[in-house]
């Protein structure tokens, strides 16, 4: 099993001594499924921001394919991440003024140097795949949340990144919208992506991930996989969590 990320007693601090992450540890395999869930405030989408550098550390240490970062790292170990882990938010980001297939070809292009016309084909198979292919020369604005968030996707998959990190990518979508995307992201799964996902989704992290990680005040409450963690969780804040979650 070669390990995607190892965070070793990872700690960053807030104003006030908040500790949003309180020496957290853990480790994801290549090609796991690894939903991190807790309630707001926990420190989910702090962790998961800081493993592609958008997040300082101010202790422990963080290997991410094979790149360190720390609380001393420099710009280049997190353009080196940035490289290879694509990271899908809660908002879209989307630039208004490009259309969608501009939207996805522009890093490709801009950052790797590729030619226009294979970015371009990627970037069609990509929309394929996220099943909105007709929607490629469409502005974001033209396209619901659902529709932009699967371009989303697809943009950060067009730079091949061998880990994606998904931060709550379906809260910011109505009720009938949030299918689309977490169909989107199983697809992905099933095709051996290492994916780092943050939600609130009960049934996707029941059927999808390979190990449920629980957080409550920055810490690692508990890590189990699914069928574990949703029958029969360990820790009292964590049936805590799920009953609140489930009524």
């Amino acid at each position: 099993m070669t390990v995607a990320i190892r965070a070793t007693d990872l700690v960053k601090s807030y104003s006030q001594g908040v500790r949003a992450l309180d020496g957290v540890t853990l480790e994801v395999n290549s090609g796991e499924v690894l939903v991190v869930m807790g309630p707001s405030g926990s420190g989910k989408s702090t962790l998961i921001r800081t493993f592609n550098g958008l997040e300082t550390l101010d202790g422990g240490a963080l290997d991410v394919l094979g790149v360190s970062l720390d609380a001393t790292h420099g710009e280049r170990q997190v353009l080196a991440i940035r490289k290879r882990v694509g990271m899908v938010f809660q908002q879209f980001n989307l630039f208004p003024h490009l259309s969608i297939l501009d939207n996805i070809t522009l890093a490709p292009i801009k950052v790797q140097q590729r030619a226009k016309a294979s970015a371009e084909q990627r970037a069609m198979e990509l929309l394929d795949q996220m099943g909105i292919r007709e929607q490629a020369y469409k502005y974001p604005a033209q396209l619901s949340g659902g529709q932009q968030q699967r371009v989303a996707i697809a943009r950060a998959l067009a730079l091949d990144p061998e880990v994606m990190l998904f931060d709550e990518p379906t809260s910011a979508l109505d009720p009938e919208r949030v299918k689309e995307v977490l169909d989107a992201m199983r697809q992905l799964a099933k095709g051996g992506m290492t994916m780092v996902v943050v939600t609130h989704e009960l049934s996707f992290a029941r059927e999808v991930a390979d190990r449920v990680m629980f957080m409550d005040r920055g810490q690692v409450v508990e890590t189990s996989d699914p069928e574990t963690f949703f029958s029969n969780a360990r820790e009292e804040r964590s049936r805590r969590f799920l009953n609140q979650m489930q009524h």
